[in-house]
């Protein structure tokens, strides 16, 4: 059978001198009709620019393919050689044939036009809808990826969805070409388990569907195992190896791929939560939340809002010192915004917040997800360190100099980084660099906003042992946010489970993780993908997440709670 893709001796070079700069060195695969191929691989490895060679993206960044062929069976049994087809053949093949999903949602939208809009265009260019019909098509293919509210979401810019919402509407954009190819480039990093879980039941339906073949690239070698049919590993713009996915998995012929599989943290229902740290509740919090209500107004009526976005309602929990309570749940559930409430970068509707124990009153500081967004490029790492400490009215002297020093240290970096900028280091050292900035002031709390998210499984797994034992060190209390489940049991204590802008259960790790009790704590728990899972089938649930907008003056019924053993409590679910 003649493959749907082949690929012979692929290199791709950057810069004047392609060949000298080469990125991706001689790879070579083929591609049947209706078959997944996993590409993994950290950072730098070339799985991306090997994806983006495939229709000729790579060329509008920089890239040149300098040798080796590209074969691309068309729909009429025809085969075109992507290397040496013009412009005009290329732009017939992008999004019919080969269609793509990207990684990062908010760079790939244009944030001027509505997400209807861009959608309608999607349908236009591929199937000529127009009018109704394509705003009737654009309604049914965000319900297939679970966005709530898809009616009013049409009219919504990117920068009002939240970044696992903005990666739902990348995908909707690219299914509705229904190409025979999708190159899907870490499409589900920014989602929660419970979507990614249905993105990759979906896409596996479309693919029994129609027939689709599929390039999945990825760093995690469990979210691909229950998908791929063959894998092969990138390391250093070289395919090191190539099998079927079973093979690779069971039986990984080299070191590299034994050490990626070494590093991907593997969830073990509570069998992994850390034992060190025991709750003493004779202890005052550092940190308590009674009661937090966020509210944002949506649409104008003649006297105020027709309503507003109940993003959080009535959250209360706290903090230890030197305890790490991680929040999870899916993108728009109201994590991130309990956190930035906590830092007074949203203003509460209503509620308590106590940051801080007798006398300490230290600011709380926060890490972000994405490292190179959170460094000013223009400034040095010595002017990055000292900005936080300067705000808070310290001086630039020998103290806040050996301050720097200890703290690189401390992160595992040269006391010479100091002189470097932002651009001169790895995605794992910047994120580094953003821990030891959040130290400068010596805080008690230090709230993580999908920290690690963004790393490579082996430089993840390295920042996590250094957050634990920094955390040991100085007696740091974490508020950790995440939607990786495998992550948090590993760096948790506590864990507070959220959906639809409340907690619907909270307690110790190993207890919500062992023993789940709320109908989406299980859902959550379940969808987690692992290697050991990889024969289990995720069926496409069409439920729909309640929607968060209310009208005005609504308030929610009181919260009933059931308590499940020792701190391990559970938000009574209503009755239908």
């Amino acid at each position: 059978m003649t493959p749907l893709l082949s690929v012979r001796d692929l290199r791709v070079g950057f810069g004047r001198d392609h060949k000298a700069n080469e990125v991706v060195k001689g790879v070579s695969f083929d591609l049947n009709a209706g078959e997944t191929l996993a590409i993994v691989g950290e950072s730098g490895s070339g799985k991306s620019v090997t994806a983006l060679s495939i229709n000729r993206l790579v060329d509008f960044g920089g890239g040149r393919i300098t040798s080796g062929s590209i074969k691309l069976t068309r729909s009429d049994g025809s085969s075109l050689d992507v290397v040496r087809a013009n412009e005009r053949t290329l732009l017939g093949i992008r999004g019919r044939d080969v269609g793509m999903i990207f990684q990062e949602p908010m760079t790939s939208l244009n944030p001027v036009h509505t997400i209807g809009a861009q959608i309608s265009e999607a349908f236009r260019l591929s199937k000529g809808l127009t009018g109704a019909a394509a705003h009737r098509a654009s309604l049914e293919v965000l319900g297939r990826v679970r966005i709530p509210d898809a009616k009013s979401r049409l009219d919504y810019y990117p920068h009002q969805l939240s970044g696992g919402m903005r990666q739902r509407v990348m995908i909707a954009m690219a299914l509705a070409s229904s190409p025979r190819l999708l190159i899907a480039d870490e499409p589900t990093t920014a989602l929660d388990v419970t979507v990614q879980a249905q993105i990759m039941a979906l896409l596996a339906e479309l693919r029994a569907e129609t027939g689709m073949s599929m390039i999945f690239i990825t760093h995690d070698i469990g979210l691909v195992a229950g998908i791929a049919d063959r894998i092969m590993v990138m390391q250093n713009g070289v395919a090191v190896e190539q099998n079927d996915t079973g093979a690779v998995l069971d039986d990984p012929q080299h070191e590299y791929t034994r050490h990626l599989l070494r590093a991907v943290p593997h969830f073990t229902s509570g069998k992994a939560v850390r034992s060190d740290g025991t709750r003493q509740e004779t202890i005052d919090p550092i940190v308590k939340v009674d009661d937090l209500v966020v509210r944002f107004p949506v649409g104008r009526a003649w006297f105020g809002p027709k309503g507003a976005i109940h993003a959080v309602d009535g959250v209360s929990f706290d903090l230890m010192p030197g305890e790490t309570l991680a929040i999870v749940g899916e993108s728009g559930c109201g994590k991130s915004t309990t956190a930035r409430a906590l830092l007074n970068l949203n203003t509460p509707h209503r509620g308590q917040i106590q940051a801080g124990s007798g006398h300490s009153r230290r600011p709380v500081q926060m890490v972000f997800q994405d490292p190179f967004a959170s460094l000013n490029p223009r400034l040095d790492v010595e002017a990055l360190l000292a900005e936080p400490a300067i705000a808070n009215g310290q001086r630039p002297d020998a103290d806040l100099r050996e301050r720097m020093h200890f703290l690189l240290d401390r992160v595992g970096l040269p006391r010479d980084a100091l002189t470097r900028y932002p651009h001169q280091f790895s995605g794992g050292q910047r994120q580094r660099l953003c821990i030891a900035r959040a130290l400068m002031l010596n805080p008690d709390v230090v709230v993580l906003d999908e920290a690690v998210s963004a790393l490579d499984v082996s430089v993840q797994a390295r920042v996590l042992e250094l957050l634990v034992d920094l955390q040991r060190e100085f007696g740091l209390a974490y508020l950790f946010i995440s939607h990786d489940m495998a992550v948090v049991e590993r760096i948790a204590h506590r864990i507070a489970v959220m959906f639809a802008g409340q907690i619907v259960e909270i307690g110790d790790a190993r207890a919500v993780l062992a023993d789940p009790q709320h109908s989406y704590t299980k859902r959550l728990i379940a969808a987690v993908p692992a290697i050991e899972r990889r024969k289990q089938h995720f069926a496409v649930d069409m439920t729909q997440v309640p929607s968060l907008v209310r009208p005005p003056g609504y308030e929610p019924p009181p919260a009933l709670w059931h308590d499940n053993g020792q701190d391990h409590r559970v938000r009574l679910e209503e009755t239908p």
